[in-house]
């Protein structure tokens, strides 16, 4: 009972974003293609897909059809906006305090997320593909970020807390690679959990230099990989890891 009723008030309030954003492009139709047009705010536009995609497997219980059609369509998604802000990234003119983890965002989270909700629907070697996608984009997009942050100046203070973000990746495709595969967990799940636990030491570490910039919607950055986490763990315990994740 408490699984299906918050899956039914996460249902309601992706429905009532949705509604929203569409109204927006509706009735603000420029300042909308200016988000888009944004080298840092298009990056969030991903996240649209990816709500999809969770949305999708929490209907699949409930109607299957129903979730195979919201799949297909968060796929298209996926796919347009991913070819679409990647090829812009590929032509450069970035700004240095424009290249933060909020990169990951159309590359790397729809991926691992579609690679999760492809094998709840029974089609692991589709998931396998987006997996794929997201764990190599990660790998280079990580280093680009890095590399930023040794070399130039301190991330402007309002775009300070999408480093939540990065704690995303691991745990995030973490959470796709268990779905993906079967038995107990590997040394590339304990290698990924591993990671994710740095990555949120870290971010600890850094906290009182990120509230130099009061609390802002920015702040949305860390919750997709504080929820991650605990999830990872959940799911490696519930295929019998006995180490850390315990």
């Amino acid at each position: 009972i408490v699984s299906e009723t918050l899956s039914a008030a996460a249902l309601a309030v992706w429905i009532s974003l949705l509604i929203a954003y569409a109204r927006k492009w509706l009735q603000q139709r420029e300042a909308a293609l200016a988000e888009l047009r944004h080298p840092v705010q298009s990056a969030f536009a991903a996240l649209g897909t990816v709500s999809t995609l969770l949305a999708a497997q929490l209907l699949l219980p409930w109607s299957r059809p129903l979730a195979l059609a919201l799949f297909g369509v968060a796929l298209a998604g996926l796919l347009a906006l991913a070819l679409d802000l990647y090829g812009r990234f590929w032509q450069g003119g970035l700004k240095p305090e424009q290249v933060t983890p909020a990169i990951y965002l159309p590359m790397v989270a729809q991926n691992f997320v579609a690679g999760t909700a492809a094998a709840s629907f029974g089609w692991p070697q589709l998931g396998a593909l987006f997996f794929g996608v997201g764990a190599f984009a990660w790998l280079a997009m990580e280093s680009i970020i890095l590399n930023r942050a040794a070399v130039q100046g301190p991330l402007p203070e309002a775009l300070r807390p999408t480093l939540g973000i990065q704690l995303a990746p691991p745990v995030v495709g973490g959470v796709s690679y268990l779905a993906l595969g079967q038995g107990a967990p590997d040394l590339l799940t304990q290698a990924m959990f591993g990671y994710g636990l740095f990555q949120a030491l870290l971010l600890l570490r850094l906290l009182p230099w990120i509230r130099q910039q009061p609390f802002a919607p920015s702040y949305w950055g860390f919750s997709f990989g504080v929820a991650a986490l605990p999830t990872m763990a959940m799911r490696m315990v519930e295929r019998g890891d006995t180490g850390p994740a315990l």
